[in-house]
């Protein structure tokens, strides 16, 4: 591809200087026929299928014409336009386009890379149109005005490197419309000049634009960054925030761009795949997940799942990560910073905890028999700025779910843990008292039982005593009906029967 720049500048070169150029392209045209290609992410290596594919690309048709020995022509039309008949070697031109798309892709410094390509057209657009000067020069005669090239036959003009130099400046002074440069004189020459300040419009128009969105995409994190530090200091004085809160903010502010911890690492990562995703996250966070102690020789499956929970957390001075008696919901793996271990008053310090240390794991295990349950044994105090990696509980019994066996072993080093530190309670004290509990639930759910029962009990006999003062009362209504009429008809007395029957048949129902 570094073939397509060589011509790029020396043909011009060569029609107006004479000099000499390279045969690499023959060579490079050779090696293209076994240059691999990607298909489907595979490097295709077989010979034959790369001479195939690249025979019936556009590019091979470019360089069978770039390297036509067109140089044969000069025996026909002479050799003063031999050079000329060189410029089939600019068909190599989208290789050179093809090395910037690359190399820009792959730099870490595309920024830098964008600023140096658009010096290189510019070079080339002045180092052409330097070439220009001196052919139009050449054909309207040198030194016939003052606007043209000097004769050489004056020394001072005569050599090839003042010839090239005063065309390159004359060139530059032109394309940047700087001009202090001799007036035309001919009609031709005013063409020429306007033509070159067209270019050079277009030119300083394109230098703006790009170095401007360059600048624009080099100052963009920033930018947003200083936006949202603006956003929030016009909400602290709406809300009349003191004075000391608002400086520790704006201090906050400054130590995550000074540590160039602006980026927002799940945002910059959601467009990748899941597998590239937890590659990544495997190689910047396994290490660390490695130095817990209980972690250490576990499933690798395992290992992978938790690194895709952990999450990086900041403290600023003088922060609680946690206090003493407080549940446990997280543990905490120091990436940078220093923690201390403090006292109730804040200020005492027992023990100081620095990078690679962790804190928490035995509190989110949930390990039956520890005398401090899932609670803080500790208060734990940010010294400065601590950056630490943070794996809450239920993150951590949602992996577990799919390794029991783990599981089962991170139990196992939990209690050996606490067993050790003498905060595991008796296994036989705590099998009598969790005994001493189920008797005291039965109890519990007897009494509540017998409460029950007596209450329906009650409400039965209570409902069987209205019943039969109803049914009493309805054959005290009959009989005073058959006294005082000596007779009932068959409609009221199959009625009151019916009645009767049915609140029989209720109570037997009930009983």
């Amino acid at each position: 591809r570094v073939t397509g720049l060589i011509p790029t500048w020396v043909i011009s070169v060569r029609c107006c200087f004479s000099l000499k150029t390279s045969q690499i392209c023959k060579v490079t045209s050779l090696f293209s026929l076994c240059k691999g290609f990607l298909e489907q992410g595979l490097m295709v290596k077989d010979v034959r299928r790369l001479r195939e594919t690249y025979i019936q690309t556009t590019q091979c048709k470019l360089d069978i014409g770039s390297i036509l020995p067109t140089d044969l022509l000069y025996l026909s039309v002479g050799m003063s336009y031999t050079p000329l008949l060189r410029f089939n070697r600019l068909l190599r031109l989208p290789r050179l386009f093809e090395l910037f798309e690359r190399t820009e892709t792959r730099t870490g410094y595309p920024n830098a890379f964008r600023i140096w390509k658009l010096v290189l057209y510019i070079l080339v657009i002045i180092h052409w149109n330097a070439c220009g000067y001196y052919s139009f020069s050449k054909a309207l005669g040198l030194g016939s005005d003052s606007w043209v090239y000097p004769n050489a036959s004056d020394p001072k003009f005569g050599s090839l490197a003042r010839t090239y130099i005063y065309c390159l400046y004359w060139s530059t002074l032109t394309l940047t419309t700087i001009g202090e440069t001799p007036p035309p004189e001919r009609n031709e020459e005013y063409l020429f000049l306007i033509f070159d300040f067209l270019v050079g419009v277009l030119i300083f128009a394109s230098i703006v634009g790009n170095v401007g969105a360059m600048i624009s995409n080099m100052n963009a994190t920033r930018t947003s960054f200083q936006g949202r530090v603006d956003t929030l200091k016009h909400y602290m004085h709406f809300r009349h925030v003191s004075k000391g809160l608002e400086q520790r903010v704006i201090r906050w502010f400054d130590y995550l761009w000074s540590n160039q911890k602006t980026i927002d690492e799940q945002e910059v990562l959601r467009s990748l795949p899941n597998k590239l995703r937890a590659e990544i996250a495997i190689n910047v966070h396994l290490d660390t997940l490695k130095k817990v102690h209980i972690f250490q020789d576990c499933e690798a499956g395992l290992l992978v799942e938790l690194v895709l929970k952990l999450r990086p957390q900041v403290f600023s001075p003088g922060d609680y990560i946690c206090r003493k008696g407080d549940i446990g919901k997280e543990m905490y793996i120091i990436k940078d910073g220093r923690l201390a271990v403090v006292g109730e008053d804040g200020v005492s310090q027992f023990a100081v905890l620095t990078s690679g240390s962790c804190f928490g794991e035995i509190s989110i295990l949930n390990i039956s028999g520890s005398k401090m349950g899932n609670r803080r044994t500790a208060n734990i105090r940010s010294l400065g700025y601590s950056d630490l990696f943070c794996l809450s509980k239920q993150d951590l019994m949602e992996a577990l779910q799919e390794f029991p066996d783990a599981r089962v072993q991170l139990e196992q080093r939990g209690r050996d843990i606490l067993q050790k530190e003498g905060l595991l309670e008796d296994i036989n004290i705590l099998a009598g008292e969790e005994l001493e509990e189920k008797v005291v639930r039965l109890e519990t759910s007897l009494d509540r039982l017998q409460t029950c029962l007596a209450r329906l009990q009650s409400e039965f006999n209570s409902s069987q005593l209205r019943l039969k003062q109803r049914i009493t009362a309805l054959e005290h209504n009959i009989t005073i009906d058959n006294t005082g009429s000596g007779f009932l008809s068959d409609a009221d007395g199959n009625e009151s029967i019916s009645e009767i029957d049915f609140v029989r048949s209720e109570i037997n129902i009930r009983l």
